[in-house]
């Protein structure tokens, strides 16, 4: 597989070396080094910060219709250039080829596609009695992302801040960085001026408590798990900048007694194991009506028996390794806690899959009878681990539904769905399988974060409002 030339720093315009010290970028299915990172240093975020402040009056002074073309170009850039991204992000993290082509390569383009068709209806303005109500950029963006979709999360945050009129540092995953380099190029060839866009990779503990902590960021932006998340948001409150957090899930797929089983059970295992699980808006606990649940359990391990784990590069595949083998020993470890504290494990289980002796390989595993408050249904496992709960009634459904400290994504099927609905604490609930919009917010109750990505929602969290009397 073709992996990106651009394995540098991108710093006001150009392609920067770093320091000698570098990170390996390794290939999970093989633990094969695929490319290399420079291993960021505070001073180069001081230097990305310096960049992002310098190019930041002429941005913000641009037009709108012109930064939502460039916004526009840089999602046709993308366009042209998804075989590479494909690739290179089954590479770098293992997501089944046709996963990265028909999603990972795909979200990053209809959402900036989506940003740029906004701005001529979005309200930059608006009176009310004698005031002027101007919304203008924050300023300069720090964004943090992860590596389980690393292009689309990046693209999310950058997007609408450029739209919104900021300039931005971002800190890619060092697990999956790679495509943050194509979209450097891509950026650069849409005609975003020098400084608006800086990518500088290395690690969290430094790279990214040095993006939080600079008084020279104005927010900082943050996708990934909310222990991390609170470290940020504590470093962040000294310089008192805003802070986006989408953290992570436990979401519940509730299956009312009337639903149709064949369609809830198909699209929840796929919501539950697509990129292995490494989702934060999977749906991992499966709720179901408890003189139901043998009838769902046997339906469920059929499905789940269709999930082909293998090489992420051939296309039969359904899932691939973990992104990296810390993230495989942690999910054999919840599938090993899971059967220690009793839940029946009706499918797969612990250690690699039969024929794959080496790289980051887990098991797609499936517990029945998992008693609401177990470990395996109350943490984030991030794997392709999916807990059958049973319930006694709506009222207990909503219950167990609630029950967790996240509240970012869920579904539900059945024929009172939108009361169900209504009354789940999340920030997005899918009904009866509908599809995926881009211009509906995104975002967390609770622990999984505060803030919203995507449409205008997207767009206001990087803009300050001002209120002008006359």
């Amino acid at each position: 597989m073709s992996t990106p030339t651009l394995n540098t720093h991108w710093i006001g315009g150009d392609a920067v070396a770093g320091s000698a010290d570098t990170i390996d970028v390794l290939n999970p299915a093989t633990g094969e080094t695929v490319a290399r990172v420079p291993s960021g240093t505070a001073a180069d975020v001081d230097r990305a910060v310096a960049a992002a402040t310098a190019a930041l009056p002429h941005w913000t002074a641009t037009g709108v219709e012109e930064r939502a073309a460039v916004v526009r170009r840089i999602s046709e850039g993308l366009r042209n250039r998804a075989e590479e991204i494909a690739t290179t992000i089954t590479a770098e993290m293992g997501a089944p080829i046709t996963l990265s082509r028909h999603a990972q390569a795909v979200f990053p383009v209809e959402v900036a596609a989506s940003v740029a068709a906004l701005a001529a209806g979005f309200p930059w303005t608006e009176q009310i009695g004698n005031s002027l109500v101007v919304r203008e950029p924050i300023g300069v963006v720090g964004a943090i992302t992860p590596w389980n979709f690393p292009l689309q999360q990046i693209v999310s945050k950058l997007a609408p801040a450029l739209l919104a009129g900021n300039t931005m540092v971002l800190k890619p995953s060092e697990i999956a960085p790679l495509t943050a380099g194509i979209l450097a190029e891509v950026a650069a060839e849409a005609g975003l001026p020098a400084g608006v866009f800086n990518v500088v990779h290395g690690t969290g503990p430094v790279v990214g408590e040095a993006i939080a902590a600079h008084s020279g960021i104005d927010m900082v932006s943050f996708t990934g798990s909310t222990r991390v998340g609170r470290r940020i948001s504590a470093i962040a409150a000294e310089t008192v900048k805003r802070v986006a957090l989408e953290l992570g899930g436990k979401s519940a797929n509730v299956i009312l007694d009337d639903a149709d089983l064949a369609q809830a059970v198909q699209l929840g295992v796929a919501m539950a194991f697509t990129n292995g699980g490494q989702v934060c808006g999977a749906w991992p606990r499966m709720l179901v009506p408890a003189s139901r649940h043998d009838e769902i359990v046997e339906l469920v391990v059929a499905a789940a028996a269709e999930y082909t784990v293998g090489d992420p590069a051939d296309e039969a595949t359904r899932i691939g390794p973990m992104a990296s083998e810390a993230q495989r020993r942690r999910v054999d470890g919840y599938i090993e806690r899971g059967i220690a504290d009793g839940a029946t494990l009706a499918f797969g289980g612990p250690g690699r899959p039969d024929g794959l002796p080496e790289g980051a390989y887990a098991r797609p595993t499936i517990f029945a009878n998992v008693a609401p408050d177990a470990v395996i249904a109350q943490e984030e496992i991030f794997g392709p681990v999916l807990t059958i709960i049973p319930y006694a009634g709506d009222d207990q459904a909503v219950e167990i539904a609630n029950n967790t400290t996240y509240g970012l994504t869920g579904g539900v099927f059945g024929g009172e769905e939108l009361a169900i609905a209504r009354r789940l604490r999340t920030g997005q609930v899918d009904i009866n399988g509908a599809p995926w919009n881009p211009l509906a917010p995104f975002g967390g109750y609770k622990q999984s974060g505060n803030g919203r990505e995507f449409g205008r929602y997207g767009v206001e969290e990087f803009l300050e409002t001002k209120s002008i009397q006359r």
